[in-house]
């Protein structure tokens, strides 16, 4: 941040590489681990993360490809993290194929209240263009993963600001391991977000009204609550 409370484009750099990098690692890290690592980069907590975000890594065995190296040393080196952690973290050649699976579209719970908070905060997301939701296999329940269309526009760590808002909301509903995905607009999907959006029902879409069906559960005060969205 300059003299006059502006963030640098340096640091400004330094907080996409990180934010892509975690978005890279959906299904690779644990979601517990993964959410409270973007709910630091959200808050600024850079010199934690300088060093938990590769240690994490290396802990959990997980490699990352070239392209995720180069990001990762732009965020632990920009920070003042040391290269040797970064260059400990295993290699793999590209992004894994994902491990879980995800439930057909129409075949999971379908639209909750959840659902509806999620399409009632997005027309006033800066930048957001589309919100989707697809639910994950998981060992119990399945698992709600939040697909976002972000703002192509990065300055001030905006995508990553976004995750941790959003995971916020969704934590406040009750979801101790938020899964939200942010995206930019120029993106190339990992195997993970391919299988993901393949999966995915919209919830909302700039330029459209869209309402959910009815359902049972949602009261009438929910469906007020997204038509005024």
């Amino acid at each position: 941040m300059d003299q006059n409370g502006t963030v640098s484009s340096s640091a400004d750099e330094a907080e996409q590489a990180c934010h892509d990098v975690l978005l890279a690692m959906a299904g690779r890290l644990p979601d517990r681990l993964l959410w409270r690592l973007r709910d630091w980069l959200s808050s600024g907590a850079h010199v934690a993360l300088r060093t938990a975000l590769p240690r994490a890594l290396l802990r959990h065995r997980i490699g990352v490809s070239e392209d995720e190296r180069a990001r990762l040393r732009t965020a632990v080196l920009a920070w003042g993290g040391p290269a040797r952690l970064v260059d400990a973290v295993l290699h793999v050649d590209a992004a894994p194929e994902p491990t879980a699976g995800f439930v057909e579209p129409g075949r999971g719970p379908g639209w909750d209240d959840t659902d509806l908070v999620l399409r009632a905060l997005a027309p006033v997301a800066g930048g957001v263009t589309a919100v989707r939701r697809a639910w994950r296999h998981g060992s119990g329940a399945p698992v709600r993963v939040v697909i976002v269309d972000g703002p192509a526009d990065a300055s001030t760590g905006g995508r990553a600001a976004l995750t941790g808002a959003l995971q916020r909301a969704l934590r406040a509903r009750g979801e101790s391991d938020p899964c939200v995905e942010v995206l930019a607009p120029t993106i190339v999907p990992t195997p993970y977000h391919r299988a993901a959006l393949a999966a995915a029902e919209v919830l909302w879409r700039r330029g459209t009204d869209r309402v959910p069906p009815a359902r049972a559960g949602l009261g009438a005060e929910a469906g007020e609550l997204v038509g005024h969205g």
